[in-house]
């Protein structure tokens, strides 16, 4: 089997401590590291360390004064889910660099298709704010980065079980990147209902599908086996990103959403028969470790498949 798929990963993800019993903790990538390691996984990627993004990077996307007071603010709580420490700023400039660093690997057909496993998650910070765990928004700096680079249509495929607000706000202007989440509704954070979709020039290219609590694997099949490649085929894109959170599972705490392992595996495979060109998955949710383990070892099967 010729070695195609990276993993972008380093112990600087660790760094970022959160008080006992949050649910985002470092716990969360020491088991998808472990599970790798014990399942003969680790060693048919490619392991690509993360670089830091510089402050130029963050400005993608963040308004300069935003980064300012992350990197200076004391430890503690930023809102009632966003807990910083004094290494912080520092690892989620790694978490966002390790976006980068998959984005060049792909321009400079190093492989085609990456898994990002990062922390903090991204997809819920906005242009000026943090929220729902996420610092910076990872997934939209990398959009914006290959925008730079030249790539022309980005797809991004948000699978978590909570809709990526802050994704959808940066982009929902631009039909360069178009945006697409299934999602809990009614849920955290309370955006992404169908009639969101895009405004002036971004008008039609983000797609949200609400999901019922207690939806389950025939709910989510028939998102990304029917609609998704639909969608893909219509956008052409030549880049596809995935907010990869697996907080769908139904052993998550974090949702009311009830896919099952296998479930998750059809979905994953449904993203990568869905087009041909490069896919960056980057880690969101996902809150029950060995879970979240287990979602993680058959993505990057499917990826290697």
């Amino acid at each position: 089997m010729n070695k195609h798929v990276a993993f972008i990963y380093d112990d600087i993800f660790l760094k970022h401590e959160t008080p006992e019993g949050h649910p985002e903790a470092k716990e969360r990538l020491i088991a998808i590291v472990n599970h790798l390691k014990s399942e003969g996984i680790w060693d048919k990627l490619i392991h690509v360390k993360p670089r830091k993004a510089t402050e130029d990077n963050l400005l993608l996307v963040h308004e300069f004064d935003y980064i300012e007071k992350i990197k200076n603010l004391p430890p503690g709580y930023i809102d009632p889910d966003t807990y910083i420490c004094e290494h912080t700023y520092e690892v989620a400039c790694y978490s966002v660099g390790a976006v980068l660093e998959a984005v060049d690997g792909v321009i400079n057909k190093k492989f085609d298709r990456a898994f990002c496993a990062v922390r903090p998650p991204g997809h819920h910070a906005e242009i000026d704010s943090a929220m729902g765990f996420c610092i910076f928004n990872n997934i939209s700096v990398g959009a914006a980065y290959a925008k730079k680079k030249g790539f022309r249509k980005i797809f991004i495929a948000d699978i978590d079980a909570h809709h990526g607000n802050g994704t959808q706000h940066i982009f929902e202007d631009d039909c360069s990147v178009f945006y697409f989440s299934s999602h809990q509704f009614p849920f955290y954070p309370g955006t992404g209902r169908e009639l969101e979709r895009g405004k002036d020039a971004g008008e039609g290219c983000t797609y949200n599908i609400q999901l019922r609590a207690g939806s389950g694997t025939k709910e989510y099949l028939m998102v990304f086996q029917d609609i998704l490649p639909q969608k893909i085929r219509e956008v052409k894109p030549d880049l596809i990103l995935v907010s990869a959170g697996y907080d769908m599972h139904q052993d998550d705490p974090q949702s009311y959403i009830n896919v099952t392992t296998e479930g998750v595996r059809s979905v994953i495979r449904s993203i990568l028969l869905a087009s041909y060109v490069p896919k960056i998955f980057v880690l969101e949710g996902g809150y029950n470790p060995p879970v979240l383990a287990e979602c993680v070892k058959i993505t990057l099967e499917e990826m290697l498949d």
